[in-house]
């Protein structure tokens, strides 16, 4: 008779990874080869946990792994009792039960920094809709169309007096896609829900960008927090986010042969590795040069009173449009392109994974040659 038991092994996070345990091995029907252990690709939380949700994940999915593994026990020592259909049937059963919020967690959790928190934001949403509870068995067209008709109405959860934003609920709404294909690919979903419904169209936001003239003017002007400054002119030089400046450290700025300059960095919202060619003189704004664990940013933090800080410098250079940090990644692909950089290249010094997103700096650039061109007036 085989034993089978089931077991947990540490992972990260509080959390523990569910196997089944075979004594003597079992030998897989599908493979015919012997194994000790089967993975079920499910964790729980530590028994300790307060969290209300954890509970109730380790209780849907203990109750869940119990019922594999009786099946597991049933195929080893009881092999008469199910047809191949009626094996099929029972895993498909089994499946539909699994707690659909749990399985999104666990993807969440895998995701690292600001992008683990827009996951984790996106299946608060997907709580509120579902009431707390679904399961994949729940799953259908319907249920996802609903869904994402409900993110284009709800309110924020920031800002609980206005609509959630278009493009925000895009962006939740791929998270939910993301979690159907891979459990389509697990063969959690016998259907491929992500395939079938459509997904939000993405709209065109309003991308505030300086002037030549303007950054000059910001050169030329004093700011109170002086890093604060030499980091806004840098991204305005190589299109760097505030959050990939603010984590650089001098290890990541190399000298390239007779290269000049690059810059080797994991981009923090993509989790990719970039090498970005940057020019002398935005390497001439870093300073002197630290050890290769140290900042080059030091003492740079995000905060409100920094961005208080911010817009009293764009004013204090007679600029009277709303400029925010990242107006300066949007400046840089602006001048580029104005300059005659064509958008593949673009596309790939801003590091975006899709030209399409590039695309809508063309369009700013287009839509001031139209302007320009309207100013040249005659009497006709």
């Amino acid at each position: 008779m085989t034993k089978v038991t089931l077991r947990k092994k540490p992972i990260s996070g509080e959390r523990f990874s569910l196997y089944l345990d075979f004594y003597p091995p079992y030998i897989d029907p599908a493979t015919g080869k012997e194994t000790r252990r089967k993975f079920l690709r499910m964790h729980v939380y530590s028994e300790k946990t307060k969290d209300s949700f954890q509970k109730e994940h380790n209780k849907e999915t203990l109750k869940l792994a119990m019922q594999i593994q009786l099946k597991y026990y049933n195929e080893a020592n009881k092999p008469e009792i199910y047809s191949d259909e009626e094996k099929k049937k029972l895993r498909e059963k089994q499946l539909s039960q699994l707690n659909v919020l749990s399985y999104f967690q666990s993807i969440a959790l895998t995701k690292k920094g600001n992008n683990q928190k827009i996951w984790l934001t996106s299946l608060d949403y997907l709580k509120d809709f579902s009431g707390g509870k679904i399961l994949f068995g729940d799953l259908n067209l319907k249920f996802c169309e609903s869904y994402r008709d409900f993110l284009l109405t709800c309110s924020s959860k920031r800002s609980p007096d206005k609509q959630l934003a278009n493009n925000t609920a895009l962006s939740y709404f791929n998270k939910f896609k993301a979690v159907l294909k891979q459990a389509f690919k697990d063969e959690i979903l016998k259907e491929d829900l992500n395939g079938r419904v459509d997904r939000i169209p993405e709209s065109e936001s309003k991308r505030n960008f300086l002037t030549l003239t303007e950054l000059n003017s910001l050169v030329q002007t004093e700011c109170n927090l002086p890093v604060l400054k030499q980091a806004a002119l840098f991204s305005a030089l190589t299109g760097l986010r505030f959050v990939d400046i603010k984590e650089l450290v001098w290890g990541e700025v190399l000298l390239m042969s007779d290269n000049g300059y690059s810059l080797q960095f994991k981009q923090k919202k993509t989790n990719g590795m970039e090498v970005l060619p940057i020019s002398d003189q935005a390497y001439s704004l870093l300073g002197e040069r630290g050890e290769e664990e140290l900042a080059v940013f030091k003492g740079l933090i995000y905060s409100a009173a920094n961005n208080e800080v911010l817009s009293k410098w764009i004013k204090a250079a007679g600029i009277k449009r709303k400029i925010t940090f990242h107006c300066f990644r949007h400046t840089y692909a602006t001048l580029l392109i104005s300059e005659g950089t064509d958008i593949y290249t673009v596309s790939k010094m801003l590091g975006h994974r899709s030209v399409k997103t590039t695309q809508v700096y063309a369009k700013i650039v287009d839509e001031k040659k139209r302007e320009a061109a309207n100013k040249i007036k005659i009497n006709l």
